[in-house]
């Protein structure tokens, strides 16, 4: 498994069009990608459970990739995030 952390940069919380953004790039991965905030979590592919987590600025995220490809699928969302220049932990 790797996880990638990474903080909500937005004034306004991780926004509908970023999650969005976010689930495209999961559903490209082979691999399972759960989003964790604290003690909640989801599927990284589905938008609700994205949006559930309810981020808000300054808060931390961890994105869980767990499967054969698991490196070249962290690698993809590990740009994504340098892309939307959320602070990568």
């Amino acid at each position: 498994m790797v996880k990638l952390e990474f903080q909500v940069k937005e004034s306004a919380g991780l926004l509908p069009e970023t999650a969005g953004s976010l689930v495209k790039e999961a559903i490209q991965c082979t691999s399972n990608v759960q989003i964790r905030k604290g003690e909640k979590s989801g599927n990284a592919k589905l938008i609700f459970h994205v949006l559930s987590l309810s981020a808000k600025a300054g808060e931390k995220l961890e994105l869980l990739v767990e499967g054969e490809n698991e490196r070249e699928d962290a690698k993809r969302l590990e740009a994504w995030i340098t892309e939307k220049k959320f602070e990568n932990f």
